[in-house]
């Protein structure tokens, strides 16, 4: 440390974990904050800054982890943990609340530029210092979890409440209904009366309880921190929200957002690239205190974004995570499908209508010519598209794909399974062979999508969405499309029991079962024990049915957008679809009479 800035007398050490973790104070005008250091501090230094009603010790494993790479700095705010707490409610107003940061960054790295990542109330106090001059030019970047700026969230609810339009009206309102506690913490005596009562006892098992975290350690300033830290939204909310100024930023900034914050609402930030040219969004399935939930994660985001502004270049994951404005406000934003059989037909609509509504593509098809050109049809939407020559009936060729795009896209968030291949006959005619070639494709090219892309988005704590497109043969049997039935059979069951497995981890599963679709699926299914002049004639007829059906793959990209969007566990597209479910349901005599026509051409 500098000895003119940093009294080594006053600097404590100890290990934890492995890591070095020093403390010490530091002056900031007539109030004194207590610093925890982790680890070297030759290393880059990143700055962390606690909410409400938190104290530097919320950090703590995350920053354990951080410390292996970096240099590692938390602090009390004035009013927590074992900082001094000041007299009166302007002593925590923003400007001073800026100036403990820079007291604290000039003591402990002065002159050193430094990144920073801030959680809840100790977000919103950074922003300040992300917006303003003083610490400007030393802030490399910055990484914000559940605490907007203030001064961002007025002119967000400004442009809402002068907006007409009963919708604008709607999202200002429900952002005033999660955000009730700040009411609350306006009035004289009841929030640190509630405090005093013994809340600071029960707030591990508050968080437990609302939050998800679990074995949490109160603080022993707990009851404290919660009494004084009211203070912060009593100085600052009023004169930030009637004279908002414009805060715009110069680093890049991470918004880590928790899907399941029950305080902050996301709808929050959606215009915050118009204060941040650089711009970086990732959305986490988890609630408001992620740090204490899941620091493994937070550590793993905090440490991927500095290495990307210290190396000069992005991850492919942060790359895909730059908030693109012309494409924030559409459905999709953000979202990465992945889908296969995508050269053609329904995987190729799908593509385009998922693209259309704002998600990036990898087309994923067997021939590299038709996976191509739907690339191309797709950036000329103006998305983002790869593609990939895969045979998905492979788990090995799968595992591959999966790997790629969870290390250099930063994984999928929506799955279409669409990939398959058309087969006629009946059980005596088909072969062995015919039998394993349908079911790769049909039914492991759906598991081994399923399986590995579900996998990925709960071990990143992603939401996210798996379609994998069956057929109204799924629930109507017949003498002559035993395989190709049985397949989509299982494709069925299969969605159905994934759903009721993921349900509790914020990703939907559908099964989409179109009828007769003209796909150009005819053209190639294979009829089981027929010559191949037989086939061909076969093939022709079923073509010229299905073009006179003109059920158009469009259709089937609109039934797979609408059930994303709407989390629908089936999706039946087409009268066929619908008559065939209900009379397996309700009429099951009737199905089996039926199912001893052969419906093929």
């Amino acid at each position: 440390m500098n000895a003119k800035t940093l009294d080594e007398k006053n600097v404590k050490g100890m290990s934890v974990k492995g890591v070095n973790v020093t403390t010490t104070r530091v002056a900031s005008g007539a109030v004194n904050l207590h610093v925890v250091m982790y680890g070297d501090s030759k290393k880059t230094p990143v700055v962390l800054v606690h909410g409400y009603p938190d104290n530097n010790q919320v950090w703590k494993p995350v920053a354990e982890r951080l410390a292996k790479k970096y240099f590692v700095i938390a602090y009390d705010v004035r009013g927590a943990g074992q900082s001094d707490v000041p007299s009166h409610v302007k002593d925590y107003r923003m400007e001073l609340l800026a100036q403990d940061l820079a007291a604290v960054v000039d003591a402990v790295i002065p002159g050193r530029r430094f990144h920073m990542a801030a959680h809840d109330w100790g977000s919103i106090q950074s922003w300040e210092s992300v917006t303003t001059d003083r610490l400007k030019p030393r802030i490399a970047s910055y990484t914000s979890m559940s605490g907007p700026s203030l001064d961002h969230a007025s002119h967000w609810i400004r442009a809402r409440t002068f907006n007409l339009s009963p919708m604008a009206k709607a999202k200002v309102m429900k952002q005033l209904l999660s955000s009730w506690y700040i009411g609350f913490f306006q009035l004289p005596v009841l929030p640190k009366a509630t405090w005093e009562a013994g809340f600071g006892k029960l707030w591990p098992t508050y968080l437990e309880k609302r939050e998800g975290v679990v074995e949490h350690v109160p603080s022993p300033t707990q009851t404290e921190d919660g009494k004084h830290g009211v203070q912060l939204y009593r100085a600052n909310f009023r004169n930030k929200l009637i004279n908002p100024e414009p805060r715009h930023a110069s680093c890049p900034v991470q918004l880590i957002v928790p899907t399941k914050d029950n305080y902050v609402s996301t709808q929050l930030f959606d215009d915050l690239p118009q204060w941040v040219p650089e711009l970086y969004r990732r959305d986490i399935n988890a609630g408001h205190w992620v740090l204490l939930s899941k620091p493994d994660l937070i550590a793993s985001h905090i440490a991927e974004f500095v290495a990307g502004v210290e190396a000069g270049e992005m991850s492919g994951a942060l790359q895909r995570a730059r908030v693109r404005p012309q494409r924030q406000s559409l459905p999709l934003a953000g979202q990465l499908a992945v889908i296969t059989g995508a050269g053609s037909g329904i995987g190729r609509a799908t593509a385009l209508k998922l693209a259309e509504e704002g998600a990036d593509i990898v087309a994923v098809d067997i021939n590299e010519e038709s996976a191509a050109r739907t690339v191309k049809l797709v950036e000329a939407l103006g998305a983002t598209a790869w593609h990939k020559v895969v045979d998905v009936g492979s788990a090995k060729a799968m595992e591959s794909l999966s790997g790629w795009i969870e290390k250099d896209l930063g994984g999928a968030t929506i799955v279409v399974n669409n990939a398959g291949i058309g087969m006629a006959g009946g059980v005596l005619d088909t072969s062995a062979a015919d039998w394993e070639k349908l079911l790769k494709v049909n039914l492991w090219g759906v598991i081994h999508g399923s399986r590995l892309f579900a996998r990925q988005m709960v071990n990143a704590q992603r939401t996210g969405h798996i379609v994998n497109v069956a057929s109204a043969a799924a629930f109507g049997p017949n003498r002559k499309l035993a395989a190709y039935s049985t397949s989509k059979a299982a494709v069925y069951m299969l969605t159905e029991c994934l759903r009721a497995e993921l349900s509790d981890k914020g990703i939907g599963v559908t099964a989409v079962c179109p009828g007769f679709v003209a796909t150009g699926i005819a053209t190639s299914t294979v009829y089981a024990g027929m010559s191949e002049e037989e086939q061909r004639q076969k093939r022709a007829k079923a073509d010229a049915l299905y073009k006179r059906r003109n059920f158009s793959p469009d259709d089937v990209a609109d039934a797979v957008f609408k059930a994303v969007q709407k989390n629908q566990g089936l999706a039946l597209v087409g009268a066929e679809a619908w008559i065939t479910r209900l009379l397996s349901r309700f009429a099951p005599g009737a199905s089996r009479m039926i199912a001893r026509i052969d419906i093929t051409p």
